[in-house]
């Protein structure tokens, strides 16, 4: 096994690894979630000296710091980091960061590298990959490494650039041991990273858009998280047009759900074969394309800041390439000056939802009645991460969100085991403000060593943990589709109550709604790190109720 030695090195100056840390400070980095080791010793030294600025949380595991910069980035649309060793270390880090990728988080991964020049060499360093930058670029926006410790700032400001501009997304930064370790005289302190102006939308683009919205017969508006900041905008353009706002998954919240134009994409999936005009905002768009069908008589209007998004799937008939508060604070403009009145749609789209929601609901009450129990428990603003679990999906359409940034969903990466680290990351960015997690045994067992990380820094998650000994949802396919063929989804769980509680957690245990809503409260109640089992035998399958079915064309 080699370990680079950096040896003794002059003690005037800073340290690459300070000059790094420093200019992370600068940049407004006020948590890092990170694990230790030898390549990031520098780097974790500097942190010592800089906690007035940084708060070092450390993991049991380099896919939890990820998960919970993640997290934390998912509920305040700020920047999220971690900090881990190279080769295997950040490896482990990549199911989390393909899952901000997933997501459009802007995830910054701080990782360390074998000595500089060294890197391509094969010899066999401590955890040295071939072309780990190239792997990580799968996974990741954009790449960086700091070659020289002057350089360290400027590498800084033009990942922060790139985390806060166009497409949000993770970014991965790079710094070898002996650039971390090498001292220089500090290059003077320069203004934070000024992000990229979003483009101003095309003039000619909004009025074409504003002239098909405005003759449409039967507009809707579909939004994914990308139409997050833009909430004022959205619902003035929503009631000037009198258009229903199907939310995806992702975006949730960005009309709250008891405005009755408010609607998730169950009901836009009913609506859908009679929409003549859709306007899309800051979203892939991913069921319309690829499940729901089209024909020539449905017209697409595009709103994202990325020129790229989903185009070559359906090519639009309008594309205004903007951020999404510029662009409907146009068309808002626009239409308002051409007079467009529109009768009132609003007790027609209420009673849509209401039916939807009724009829779904008796397929699938125990869903239904354990999700409002969730609901009930938590205020307007409180965080819910769900972990991929029955729950899960149909919290899709059966959980009802009020603001933007109060759900966690894992994207189409569907990562299982995400949601534990993911929800201890969201309330150590909102310690103020109530986070439950909501998961099955199976997922929650991929992260449960982080335990140890909720009780080591006071993190206050309420943990409910449904359990049927069982990847349960495989388990069914295999039932309902393999003939009872069971392989590979039973599971030897722990003693929740006893492996919980030797790490001092509390703990409850339940089996119904009833008896998990004073639970609930409970947890709630003490502020602190909570854990809830559930016992259960099995969810109604959500899938033949799902959004997926194809209705056009």
């Amino acid at each position: 096994m080699n370990i680079a030695k950096v040896g003794k090195v002059d003690q005037t100056g800073a340290t690459g690894a300070e000059i790094l840390v420093d200019a992370l400070a600068a940049e407004g980095v006020d948590t890092i979630f990170g694990l230790p080791g030898v390549q990031l010793d520098y780097i974790f030294d500097a942190l010592y000296a800089r906690q007035d600025a940084i708060r070092v949380i450390h993991t049991r595991h380099e896919q939890a710091t990820a998960y919970m910069a993640f997290g934390y980035a998912q509920v305040t649309g700020r920047v999220g980091t971690c900090l881990v060793v190279p080769g295997p270390g950040v490896l482990n880090a990549t199911a989390a960061l393909s899952t901000a990728y997933a997501c459009n988080a802007p995830v910054l991964c701080i990782t360390g590298q074998i000595p500089s020049a060294h890197i391509g060499g094969g010899l066999g360093f401590l955890h040295e990959i071939p072309n780990q930058t190239r792997a990580l670029s799968s996974v990741s926006k954009w790449q960086g490494q700091i070659k020289s410790a002057a350089d360290a700032p400027a590498v800084v400001r033009e990942a922060f650039r790139q985390l806060n501009s166009g497409r949000r997304g993770p970014v991965v930064l790079e710094i070898p041991p002996d650039i971390a370790a090498a001292r220089v005289t500090p290059p003077p302190r320069a203004a934070p990273a000024a992000s990229l102006l979003p483009p101003e939308p095309d003039a000619d683009a909004i009025a074409r858009a504003a002239a098909m919205l405005a003759a449409a017969r039967n507009p809707a508006i579909f939004v994914g998280s990308g139409a997050f900041g833009a909430e004022a905008e959205l619902r003035a353009l929503a009631e000037m047009l009198q258009a229903p706002v199907i939310m995806s998954e992702h975006g949730m919240g960005a009309l709250d759900i008891r405005h009755p134009l408010a609607q998730t994409m169950q009901v836009g999936n009913d609506l859908w074969p009679t929409i003549d005009v859709a306007l899309a905002v800051g979203t892939r768009f991913f069921h319309p394309i690829v499940h729901w069908g089209r024909d020539e008589n449905v017209r697409l209007i595009r709103i994202d800041i990325d020129p790229a998004q989903s185009v070559a799937a359906w090519p639009p008939d309008v594309a205004i390439v903007a951020d999404a508060r510029t662009a409907l604070a146009a068309l808002v403009d626009r239409l308002r000056a051409s007079t467009v009145r529109r009768p009132n749609r609003e007790e027609e789209f209420a009673l849509i939802k209401v039916e939807k929601e009724e009829a779904l609901g008796r397929i699938l009450a125990p869903q239904r009645a354990y999700t409002k129990v969730i609901r009930d428990a938590l205020p307007e603003d409180g965080v819910v991460c769900f972990d991929v679990t029955q729950l899960h999906f149909y919290s899709w359409w059966g959980y009802p969100v009020y603001r933007p940034r109060t759900v966690i969903q894992p994207g189409y990466q569907g990562t299982l085991g995400y949601g534990y680290p993911t929800a201890l990351g969201a309330k150590v960015a909102l310690p103020d403000r109530p986070v439950i997690y909501v998961g099955g045994d199976g997922g929650f067992m991929f992260n449960c060593q982080e335990l140890s990380t909720a009780m080591r820094f006071g993190i206050g998650v309420v943990a409910i943990v449904f359990n049927d000994r069982a990847y349960g949802n495989v388990r069914r396919g295999q039932r309902e589709m393999f003939g009872g063929r069971l392989i590979a989804s039973d599971l030897r769980n722990p003693d929740f109550e006893k492996f919980v509680g030797s790490f001092g957690m509390n703990f409850w245990k339940c089996d119904s709604p009833e008896t998990l809503a004073p639970a609930l409260d409970a947890a709630l109640a003490t502020g602190r790190p909570a854990f809830i089992e559930v016992t259960i035998d099995g969810f109604p399958n959500p899938f033949p109720h799902m959004f997926f079915r194809k209705v056009r064309g």
